[in-house]
């Protein structure tokens, strides 16, 4: 039984149609499906990502209110003796944001000022709690936005102490601003956090601790609004299992046995989807999320997705859970599914009707062709006949594919001698183990092997020690969709490393298979090293370019800065004179007069300074007291050793006058001190020392400063001009601070410490 070829065209047309089409809509729905959970795990982690940002804003605002206060009362600006100002302080701040619910502060004596939010009447309420040894009393206060008195009532019965709250407690304990556990208020029943920052004297000791009450109700209904697909849900549970954030607020609360109120668990809120979405972490002591979670899981036989986003920080040890059904995501595609694979099957049987038309009018001359190969077999056609048409083409096509075979041998002897004669290095490089098939003179020139050498190795052999990649993975990211043009670093075999721009592309065949990587190699050494040294003198041209202008405004300021210190300075002097003239004189105010006198004068010494500096000038060296000015330099730093947490030792012994420009001096003594405490600043070494010593030497006062910090990186070359490890540094202090010195008749050196740090030293000459 013969089979028509026709028929079989068409049916293997239609059957192949038809798989594609099922192959392709199968494919389509997986992958459609697979995409669309990604992008849902996407989505989840975006809204829990929005959900901490929103968080973390609405909290924020409390912690810098709370740390600004307590900033203020560090620095005297408002002391609990005055509780006038410092209520007005808190008013303010409870003002500045919607979220505070009340902002206080409470001492070590027991004294008490909370101004928080009323209900009431009046808009604000404040308590003050004034203690007197064992005395204390204890006063409400009434009053509207303006902060005027609306009533005053004193409330006798009042118990309070702030020093036995769990929020005075932490601060005090931990020294550092604290928040407390989500918690229902009292007076408000609404949920709510309390941040605490404490307040530290001079000499390290606690003077008391400054909170602010917040509600975070706002927090649920911002997860209200989002929409997460169409019934997501987002919510926040604490570290110790309380849910403190739901979209459905009237879930956060349980009453207690005394009739108080509580967060829920995750363990027991009223919503079974959260509890399974968390797993086997609603049953743990303590919920903490180190990386992001995301799972897949079925409750009531419907399938969610869900994340669970990281801890916040170990201050707000908040985690935020994102879950939602699967078919929010996945449903359309999933009632597509069907009516595509009816689709399918039409489309397969409307391809076998069309493939059968078109396999017969493909199959007619294909057929004349064997029935006249098969007459001529049998004798009864003569050769020399005109052969039918399609005959003709296909020797046509014989004769063209001859014709093909030719040009390419002719191309294949020119390409063989553009290789073995180019100027530019030429290899044929296996695409599988990156051996070399073929290199021409250049290249065995460039790499100083000779060809035969080359051909016994692959092209790894000649990348630089530490490269880690293999010729396939090169092959991988650079040949795999066509050419590519790359600079590597080559060693050659003298050990000299190279640069050498490579352009490679992948030979493949009619199949797309590879047969070679053909690369032309030219090396650029030359050409990288003038890059760089082009560079570094554009940086530096841009670096004088900078210090230039910087004088020309250092040369500005100084002039019009001197008019009004010169008014400063005759002003304190007129008021010096006015208070000593006073019948009862102030000393107080004469020592600060005094003091103002002296800063203004040092100021415009240092202005003229700045000046002459600026404009080139000549400058005057004059003897002064060396130990004085370290001194007055150290005010100068103190602040900022201070903030850093650094202490700053000095060891003068008995010191000669030294002759030199004293404000300059200062300038070095300041620069090399700064330079330390951020030195230190920058390691979390528990040890942060600076000690500044001066001894008197061979008609010398030699002075070092030593710090604890990390020390001075020895690729880094000192005192040379745009030379610093400061990110932010333009690598001119330690240049111009040693050009001072020597001009003055000095000279500027650096040492190691013996256990770790650095160490600075100059001296400068003893004055006749």
């Amino acid at each position: 039984m013969k089979t028509s070829l026709g028929l079989v065209l068409a049916v293997c047309l239609a059957g192949l149609q038809f798989v594609a089409v099922i192959v392709v809509v199968t494919s389509s729905y997986v992958t459609s499906e697979r995409v669309l959970l990604d992008h849902a795990r996407n989505l989840l982690g975006d809204v829990g990502t929005n959900a901490i940002a929103h968080s973390q804003g609405f909290l924020d605002p409390a912690q810098a209110a709370a740390e600004l206060a307590a900033r203020l009362a560090e620095n005297r600006i408002v002391t609990s003796e005055d509780k006038g100002q410092l209520e007005r302080l808190l008013f303010q701040q409870l003002q500045s944001e919607q979220q505070f619910a009340g902002v206080f502060y409470g001492d070590e004596d027991g004294n008490f000022v909370y101004v928080m939010r009323s209900k009431g009447g009046s808009p604000f309420r404040s308590k003050i709690i004034t203690r007197r040894g064992e005395d204390r009393e204890t006063g409400l206060i009434w009053r509207d936005s303006d902060f005027v008195v609306e009533e005053t009532l004193p409330d006798p019965t009042d118990t309070y102490d702030p020093r036995s709250r769990p929020w005075y407690i932490s601060a005090r304990t931990q020294r550092d601003t604290i928040w407390t556990d989500p918690y229902i208020f009292f007076s408000s029943q609404t949920p709510g956090i309390t941040i605490a920052s404490p307040v530290i004297g001079e000499g390290g000791e606690l003077q008391g601790v400054v909170g602010v009450d917040i509600e975070i109700s706002a927090i649920s209904d911002f997860l209200s609004k989002l929409r997460i697909g169409e019934s997501g849900t987002a919510l926040i549970v604490n570290r110790n299992g309380d849910v403190i954030a739901h979209p459905k607020p009237e879930l956060l609360k349980t009453a207690n046995t005394d009739g108080t109120f509580r967060f829920a668990g995750i363990d027991e809120i009223d919503d079974p989807i959260a509890r399974e979405a968390f797993g086997d972490l609603s049953q743990m002591e303590s919920v903490f999320v180190e990386s992001e979670i995301y799972q897949e899981f079925t409750y009531e036989n419907a399938d969610f997705v869900s994340t669970i986003m990281p801890t916040m920080s170990t201050k707000l040890p908040w985690t935020i859970a994102v879950y939602a059904p699967e078919k929010d995501f996945i449903g359309a595609i999933i009632e597509n599914r069907t009516r595509d694979i009816w689709f399918a099957a039409v489309v397969a049987i409307l391809t076998g009707v069309a493939g059968l038309f078109l396999a017969n009018y493909i199959h007619r001359p294909v057929r004349a062709f064997a029935v006249r190969s098969a007459l001529v077999s049998q004798g009864e056609v003569d050769p020399s006949e005109p052969m039918p048409r399609t005959y003709r083409e296909l020797e046509r096509a014989n004769e063209t594919l001859t014709s093909e075979i030719m040009q390419r041998k002719k191309m294949e002897r020119e390409y063989g001698q553009t290789f073995e004669l180019s100027s530019r290095g030429m290899v044929q490089i296996s695409p599988d183990s990156g051996r070399f098939l073929k290199a021409n003179e250049r290249f065995s020139e460039i790499m100083g092997y000779s060809t035969d050498e080359v051909l016994q190795m692959s092209a790894p052999d000649f990348w630089e020690p530490g490269e880690g990649m293999t010729f396939s993975q090169f092959v991988e990211q650079n040949l795999e969709n066509g050419g590519s043009s790359i600079e590597k670093r080559c060693v050659r075999k003298d050990g000299t490393v190279i640069w050498a721009r490579t352009n490679a592309i992948m030979i493949r065949d009619n199949d797309g298979k590879p047969l070679h990587v053909v690369a032309t190699i030219d090396d650029i050494t030359q050409s990288k090293l003038a890059e760089t040294q082009i560079d570094k003198l554009n940086r530096d041209l841009s670096h004088l370019a900078r210090g230039e202008m910087l004088g020309q405004m250092a040369a500005g300021l100084a002039h019009e800065l001197n008019q009004p210190l010169t008014a400063i300075t005759q002003n304190a002097d007129t008021a010096l004179l006015t208070a000593r003239d006073e019948t009862v004189q102030n000393d107080e105010l004469i020592q600060i007069l005094k003091e103002l006198d002296q800063q203004a004068h040092r100021a415009a010494d240092i202005i003229k300074a700045l000046r002459g500096f600026a404009r080139k000038g000549e400058e005057w060296k004059a003897p002064f007291d060396l130990e004085e000015l370290i001194g007055q330099t150290l005010r100068l730093v103190q602040p900022e050793a201070t903030e850093h947490g650094v202490e700053i030792a000095v060891d003068c012994a008995t010191l000669p006058q030294v002759l030199g420009i004293r404000v300059q001096i200062a300038q070095v003594i300041v620069n090399l001190l700064r330079n330390a405490i951020e030195a230190i600043a920058s390691t979390g070494d528990n040890k942060k020392e600076i000690q500044v010593n001066a001894v008197f030497e061979d008609d010398f006062v030699k002075v070092s400063i030593s710090d604890t910090g990390p020390g001075v990186d020895p690729k880094l070359e000192l005192f040379a001009q745009f030379e610093t490890s400061k990110s932010d540094g333009m690598g001119l202090g330690l240049s111009i601070s040693r050009s001072i010195i020597e001009a003055g008749g000095g000279k500027m050196w650096y040492e190691t410490n013996d256990d770790h740090g650095a160490r600075f030293c100059f001296v400068i000459p003893k004055a006749p």
